[in-house]
């Protein structure tokens, strides 16, 4: 029996804290059959159309967006946590559950009219999707499509993004927080 991309995926109980069950990627990732299955799954909806560049959000996005770029041969850019870029960036503050956070990309990253793929390995409240999305408006990049490995439906971040009008492509769901 072949598997699929949740299977390869641990589930690791109260990190970072009690209550929580992580998805663990690490294992999807360490697992040849696995990256591939997930590499190939991510890009499946997209084959065809026009993509100039893949973004991926720190830090599991860039492992997933620069193989999806290698795949593709096309440009990659990440989105990073302010203050880890160096040279000229803009930058989007966003919420978390406690507080805020700030993510930047170079001002050059992205030309205006550029196909872009947004790529991260999970989907949560969507606050820094969103906030990726939004630099990567300000720079003129057009998107394609938000890709991600793992869904958590019940904390909303897919409504967040469709709300505001993009494709949400994931590849499983987990229950839960």
């Amino acid at each position: 029996m072949s598997k699929n991309v949740k299977d390869y995926i641990r589930t690791i109980a109260d990190f970072p804290h009690e209550g929580i069950m992580f998805r663990d990627v690490t294992t999807l990732f360490a697992d040849p059959r696995g990256m591939r299955l997930a590499i190939d799954q991510l890009l499946e909806p997209y084959v065809g159309q026009r993509i100039d560049k893949v973004v991926g959000l720190e830090a599991r996005g860039f492992i997933l967006g620069g193989a999806i770029a290698h795949q593709l041969a096309v440009g990659f850019v990440p989105i990073r946590k302010k203050g880890k870029l160096p040279g000229a960036v803009i930058s989007e503050a966003y919420t978390l559950e406690y507080g805020e956070a700030v993510v930047e990309v170079h001002d050059d990253a992205i030309q205006p009219g550029e196909k872009i793929l947004l790529v991260d390995d999970l989907l949560a409240t969507g606050g820094t999707a969103s906030a990726g999305v939004k630099l990567i408006e300000r720079l003129g990049g057009k998107i394609v499509g938000c890709a991600f490995v793992i869904d958590l439906p019940e904390i909303g971040g897919r409504k967040v993004l469709e709300d505001m009008g993009y494709d949400i492509h994931a590849l499983c769901a987990f229950s839960g927080h």
